[in-house]
């Protein structure tokens, strides 16, 4: 029997269903406005191409503005959004990109079938306890070698919204330590590479981070007795 989809999964996407045309105009000059952000996303890719340039998924993919900056990059990258709304409009603003409806707690991808996943500003709406479950979905689906990018709002306290651009939504967007991050990502199995952690630019209230980790391309040596 299929598990009951948890309360806040279905709030997220009635939200993102809600404020789909205003978040996209809102963050229509992504990647350009975040030039350190552009510069992590690059190495990603250059990573990426240089194991072979498999395919690459972006999960949270939204509008879709971020997989197609990856797809100027060189990358063969597709998008996974809880939201059909937004799926819709990603399809429509970028019909030569491919997009799907899917959540990163149930993936509905084949076992080691990514050569990178990128998570952009998208595990910020998973509850904490459920972060290691999404971490294995992560590096279940990825191949050995693959790469995975992340970025978060950096802090303790939830930011719970009741209303956003005029509508009334239902949205904790949680601030995460990076420090928490890179250990739970270890517990998963991946090895971290590098972690970029900047200051707010002009209006944001909180530092944001990026972490880049890869899945070992090989399974590891069990420790002798």
């Amino acid at each position: 029997m299929t598990a009951p989809e948890p309360a806040y999964i279905r709030d997220t996407r009635a939200g993102y269903n809600a404020i789909a045309a205003d978040y996209a105009e809102l963050n229509k000059s992504e990647p350009e406005a975040d030039p350190l952000g552009r510069a992590m996303l690059g190495t990603f890719a250059e990573y990426v191409r240089a194991d072979g340039a498999g395919p690459v998924v972006e999960i949270g993919s939204g509008p879709g503005h971020m997989s197609a900056h990856m797809r100027t990059l060189g990358l063969d990258v597709s998008g996974i959004d809880l939201s059909p709304v937004m799926v819709e409009m990603a399809r429509r603003s970028y019909p030569e990109l491919r997009f799907e409806e899917g959540s990163m707690t149930d993936l509905a991808l084949p076992d080691g079938s990514l050569a990178g996943l990128v998570a952009w500003y998208s595990i910020i709406h998973i509850v904490p306890e459920e972060l290691p479950h999404v971490f294995a979905q992560f590096h279940r689906v990825l191949a050995p070698g693959g790469r995975l990018l992340l970025a978060f709002q950096v802090g303790d306290e939830p930011r719970h919204y009741d209303e956003a651009f005029g509508h009334r939504v239902n949205l904790d967007f949680r601030r995460l330590s990076p420090d928490r991050i890179t250990e739970l990502l270890a517990r998963a199995g991946f090895h971290v590479a590098a972690r970029l952690v900047r200051e707010p630019y002009d209006k944001e209230p909180t530092p944001h981070a990026q972490i880049l980790a890869r899945k070992p391309p090989h399974p590891p040596i069990p420790q002798q007795p």
